[in-house]
């Protein structure tokens, strides 16, 4: 959680002190791993912390132990990218530091914190807003590290980090599997297929529209035409959206004990995607669905709330009968894909999303009865007014929503 203070002039002189000491540990722990083909803390830290205790006598060591922790891991997220063949410098250059903080280096109260300096520890009295307070009075537990970074204007940025309580074994009993799609996502309970509308697809037309209206005729380094540019706040919409929906079928899932099953997306994914089609809009469409992001949202808030994940292979799951396992022919409906197919063995009509959340299911070990195709074509229906972020069940109470026929 990020707290913003004003300090006085003092303070801010010192904590600036510590910073500038803490840059230059970080680039030479930097440099020795570098130098030295190694990611690990360990090493790191054996090979530098002699000379730089020397260098910086009054500095406090933990900050020494610290900045190690810092390297190792902008180290190993350089060579990540690196091996990706996302990396566009030679080596980890040191931009923005934030400063890390250990046991010994700060303490927290609810009146102040101190922090530790090169002289004396200064004190800082942030005013904490009201999700501080809902982690806080829940019973979450300040973690015993915490970071900061210096502002301009005397405002130092401070990060407390929460934790909690090993959890109660979790046992699931029943499974959730999410398919994830351009403009929508869908997900069943209890038997019962959702269909969940993220407007994904208005979204990044509209902000593209927007885009090209701007900057037609005009450079983009200019002022006035960034400053528009910004107000379109494209990403943080997608982001809003990502959020509230994983938070909806976490919650679901916890209150249900279920394990949630999503598909194990490779790499890249939308490069895999669109490498054959040859429609511009829909290539960007597909490009800027970002299925990685929405995946590892509804991970990284399973993981808030102790559910378990299954990843589970997606080849196929939207082109093969659940119960018969045969083929499931689609015949084309003037879409960009049709919706809905017919299994070559039993005839049964199947919806592209329904087949995909039944598949993935019965991939991730779920032995339930899957219940037959209907016989006449359907369209399925949207779940409006999902970003209310409530449960499942009591969206479908309070809108009257039907779920989707199989």
């Amino acid at each position: 959680m990020k707290l913003r203070v004003r300090v006085d002039y003092s303070t801010y002189s010192a904590l600036k002190e510590v910073e500038k000491e803490y840059r230059e540990v970080l680039e030479d722990a930097i440099n020795y791993g570098l130098s030295n083909k190694t990611t690990s803390f360990t090493r790191i830290k054996a090979g530098v912390y002699k000379t730089e205790r020397e260098k910086h006598k009054d500095l406090p060591s933990h900050y020494i132990y610290t900045a190690c922790e810092d390297a190792s891991e902008r180290l190993d997220s350089f060579e990540k990218l690196k091996r990706r063949g996302r990396s566009y410098t030679e080596k980890p250059s040191v931009r923005k530091v934030t400063v890390h903080l250990d046991d010994h280096l700060w303490k927290f109260s609810l009146d102040t914190i101190s922090i530790s300096t090169k002289r004396s520890r200064v004190f800082i009295s942030p005013t904490f807003p009201k999700i501080f307070w809902r982690y806080y009075n829940k019973g979450w537990l300040i973690a015993s590290e915490a970071r900061f970074r210096l502002m301009k204007g005397n405002v130092v940025e401070f990060y407390v980090i929460f934790k909690r309580d090993e959890p109660k074994p979790y046992e699931p009993k029943a499974f959730i599997p999410v398919d994830l799609n351009e403009n929508s996502v869908s997900v069943l309970v209890d038997g019962k297929p959702m269909l969940l509308e993220t407007n994904t697809k208005r979204i990044t037309l509209g902000y593209e529209y927007r885009r090209k209206a701007i900057t037609t005729g005009k450079s983009t380094k200019d002022r006035e035409v960034r400053r528009k540019l910004k107000r379109l706040r494209e990403r943080d919409k997608k982001v809003d959206i990502r959020r509230k929906l994983a938070k909806l079928i976490v919650k679901e899932a916890f209150e249900g004990k279920s394990v949630i099953v999503l598909e194990d997306l490779p790499r890249r994914t939308p490069e895999h995607m669109i490498k054959d089609i040859k429609d511009k809009q829909l290539r960007l469409r597909i490009y800027r669905s970002a299925f990685s992001s929405m995946k590892n949202a509804i991970i990284e808030k399973a993981r808030e709330f102790g559910v378990p994940v299954v990843l589970v292979n997606p080849s196929y799951t939207s082109t093969v009968c659940p119960i018969h396992g045969a083929k499931i022919v689609y015949q084309l409906d003037g879409g960009d894909a049709p919706r809905v197919g017919v299994c070559e063995k039993g005839k049964e009509k199947w919806h592209r999303d329904v087949v995909a959340l039944y598949n993935l299911a019965r991939r991730a070990g779920d032995v339930s009865p899957v219940p037959l195709g209907s016989k006449e074509s359907h369209d399925p229906p949207t779940v409006s007014g999902w970003l209310r972020a409530k449960s499942l069940h009591s969206i479908m109470i309070e809108h009257k929503m039907i779920e989707m026929k199989v």
